[in-house]
C-alpha cells in the first residue's frame, strides 16, 4: 500500500507541475546573477514548472532498458541487482565536482545561481569556497562515516554532494539524520541537537533517497566500506548512517519532485551516467528495507 500511495503522490505531484509548465513555461536560462545571495520562495519552488519541462523523460521509461535485471525483483534480490546496475559510472575528481554541482542544483529561475540544499536559498555559482557566505560541497553521506574522505569514488559521487551554505554544513557536521532539535538559523527550516540533523521539510525525501543510493552504491566490494543504513544516531566513523525509519518516512512523505528529478537525469545524461534509482521508483526503498 506505501508504494501505491508514493505512486500515486508521485503521479499527482509531476501532473501538476506539468500544467504549471504550461502555464507559466519559466525558461532554465534565465538572467545571470550577481554575486549575491537571494532566498528562494521554498525548496520546491525552485523545482517545479520550468524544470518538469526538461525533465521529459518519466521513471518507466528505463524499466525495460536502464533497469530491466532489476524489474519485478524484492528485498535483497533487488538490492543486489540495482547495485550491479548503477556501479556502472564515470567517476569524477573531487576537484569536478565543484562545476557538476554548477549544473545539477542550477536554480532554474537564475542560471548564474545554484539552489543551497539545507537553506533552500539561490546563491551566485561564484560564490563556490570556503569562507562565511560560500558554498561549498556537502557530502550528505558524512565522509567520515565509513573514512572514505574526499577519495574518487563515495567521496565523490555526485548523487549524495549538494551545494550547501558554509555555516550550516558546519552545523551539519558528520551528524546522523532524525526528528528534532532546535531551529538552525538561516537553515530554512532545518533543526539540530547534539547527535542528529533534520533538513528542511521540502528536501527530506531528497536527503532520504540520496542516503538510500549510497547504501546500495557502496557494498564494500571495491575497496570502500560496506556502506548501511542503521536504526540508531551517533553512529560516529562506523560506516552507517541512521536513521532508518526517519528515513523511510522522510522518502515516503516527500516524494520527489521536478528537480530533484532533474539533478538525475543531468547527472545521468551529462556525467556519472548512472542513476539513484531511488528518485525513479521510490517505492523500492519499502522492498528493500
Amino acid at each position: 500500500m506505501l508504494a501505491i500511495r508514493t505512486r500515486r503522490r508521485k503521479a499527482a505531484a509531476l501532473a501538476t507541475a506539468a500544467v504549471l509548465a504550461a502555464v507559466a513555461a519559466p525558461s532554465l536560462t534565465a538572467t545571470p546573477a550577481t554575486a549575491t545571495t537571494t532566498t528562494a520562495s521554498t525548496a520546491s519552488t525552485a523545482s517545479t514548472a520550468s524544470t518538469a519541462s526538461t525533465a521529459s523523460t518519466t521513471n518507466t521509461d528505463y524499466d525495460s532498458t536502464y533497469y530491466k535485471d532489476a524489474i519485478g525483483k524484492t528485498g535483497a534480490s533487488l538490492k543486489s541487482s540495482l547495485h550491479t546496475i548503477i556501479s556502472d559510472q564515470t567517476k569524477l575528481s573531487y576537484s569536478a565536482v565543484w562545476d557538476a554541482l554548477k549544473a545539477t542544483d542550477e536554480d532554474p529561475d537564475n542560471s548564474g545561481n545554484v539552489i543551497l540544499l539545507y537553506s533552500g536559498v539561490s546563491r551566485s555559482k561564484s560564490l563556490n569556497g570556503g569562507d562565511t557566505g560560500d558554498w561549498n560541497r556537502e557530502h550528505v553521506w558524512a565522509k567520515s562515516h565509513g573514512d572514505f574522505g574526499t577519495s574518487t569514488g563515495p567521496g565523490t559521487d555526485i548523487h549524495h554532494l549538494r551545494p550547501s551554505d558554509v555555516r550550516v554544513n558546519s552545523v551539519r557536521g558528520n551528524k546522523d539524520f532524525d526528528n528534532g532539535g532546535s531551529a538552525v538559523s538561516e537553515g530554512g527550516g532545518s533543526l539540530t541537537d547534539s547527535d542528529s540533523f533534520e533538513p528542511r521539510d521540502a528536501v527530506k525525501g531528497d536527503v532520504a533517497r540520496m542516503i538510500f543510493y549510497m547504501a546500495v552504491r557502496y557494498e564494500g566490494g571495491d575497496g570502500f566500506a560496506d556502506l548501511e543504513v542503521n536504526g540508531q544516531v551517533d553512529n560516529g566513523s562506523n560506516p552507517y548512517i541512521g536513521k532508518l525509519p526517519v528515513l523511510k518516512a522522510w522518502n515516503d512523505e516527500d516524494p520527489p519532485d521536478a528537480f530533484e528529478e532533474h539533478r538525475n537525469q543531468v547527472i545521468y545524461d551529462d556525467y556519472q551516467h548512472n542513476r539513484n534509482p531511488f528518485v525513479d521508483h521510490p517505492e523500492w526503498v519499502e522492498s528493500i528495507w
